[in-house]
């Protein structure tokens, strides 16, 4: 696939060269270079993305810049056109921001760094008052998503599918209660790899300089959401250092405590106890409801992406998912007392 044309003739980039941007799994991203120097993306919106999602995103994004953070811009057409719509698909320009990313996690200190950008991230957007122009229905309904399953398992079906999806929602039925909490202004999809680093040059390179959290990205997910979903999600992609796709999990308890010592130190002032309390609660309700997502596919074999390189089918490759997130799930339960005891005593 490559940017049709008119696209690029619609922001004045003709001239440039581009670039595909590896990684991304839901938008087709491009970098356009200029004198061989990145200056923007190009990008074609997934279909689940309504094209007044860039609208948001200006909006969001304005507020972050006018509160000193570093953050994506939104280009308009020469024409002042928010996006361009070619043969119904969205596409839209991005400025370029300069940064590392990462796909898992590569030690405590990454974990803190990205900790305290998300913090920041926070300060900055308490005061913002917005309107959403776009929202995603049924993001995070958990019980909506346990039900889908429930009725799939109910019919019957493969042995295996079977006993996998009962587990998940015996697993499920006992989740603690989520606390009360506000909604409040949220990234939505704060996987580590939408966050970049900055590693400042040091001069002695037997003693590098610490890496720093510089910037979020992919910001097609913002709107209103709670601390538990939004750090619980956050804490569930980072925490498990082998990824989605791996045969076993792990919680990691110290990178947990390092991501929520970050976060809380320039946060802290504006979250409440309950919300301390719902990171840790959200965190064990999103492992369990992405196992159930997954193990939904498994029946139905419709949605989610697979890795054909690796899986013989899209069933087996979400079986893998669904039993992995499972795991993490049961993993974060039996370390939820350290973790309740790290939220809350984190200043």
């Amino acid at each position: 696939m490559s940017v049709p044309d008119d696209v690029l003739a619609a922001y004045g980039w003709q001239s440039a060269d581009l670039a595909a941007v590896p990684g991304g799994l839901i938008n087709a991203t491009y970098a356009v270079r200029v004198g061989g120097e990145p200056v923007a993306v190009v990008q074609r919106l997934h279909p689940v993305f309504g094209g007044a999602v860039n609208l948001d995103i200006e909006a969001v994004t304005a507020h972050l810049a006018a509160r000193g953070l570093t953050t994506p811009r939104l280009v308009r057409t020469l024409d002042g056109a928010p996006w361009v719509d070619h043969k119904g698909r969205i596409w839209r320009g991005l400025t370029w921001v300069d940064g590392v990313t990462v796909h898992h996690v590569p030690g405590v200190d990454w974990a803190e760094a990205a900790g305290e950008l998300v913090g920041r991230f926070h300060r900055a957007v308490a005061d913002l008052e917005h309107a959403y122009a776009f929202t995603r229905a049924g993001v995070h309904d958990t019980a909506a998503h346990l039900e889908r399953l429930r009725v799939l398992v109910e019919a019957g079906g493969d042995a295996e599918h079977v006993a996998l999806g009962r587990q998940i929602l015996e697993a499920a039925a006992t989740l603690p209660a989520m606390p009360a909490v506000p909604q409040r202004h949220c990234h939505g999809d704060l996987k580590i790899s939408n966050v970049l680093f900055a590693i400042p040059p040091s001069p002695f390179p037997t003693n590098p300089r610490p890496v720093r959290g510089h910037c979020l990205v992919d910001l097609d997910t913002v709107g209103l959401s709670t601390f538990a979903f939004e750090l619980g999600d956050a804490m569930r992609s980072w925490c498990n250092p082998r990824g989605e796709d791996a045969g076993t999990v792990s919680f990691d308890l110290a990178v947990f405590a390092a991501a929520i010592r970050g976060f809380l130190r320039v946060a802290g002032a504006i979250v409440t106890r309950d919300e301390r309390m719902s990171i840790v609660v959200g965190l064990e309700t999103v492992c369990l409801e992405l196992a159930a997502r997954f193990a939904v596919d498994v029946f139905r074999d419709e949605y989610f992406g697979w890795d054909a390189s690796r899986f013989p089918t899209r069933r087996a490759h979400n079986l893998v998912r669904a039993a992995g997130q499972l795991a993490l799930g049961q993993a974060v339960r039996a370390s939820r007392a350290d973790a309740l005891t790290i939220v809350l005593a984190t200043s």
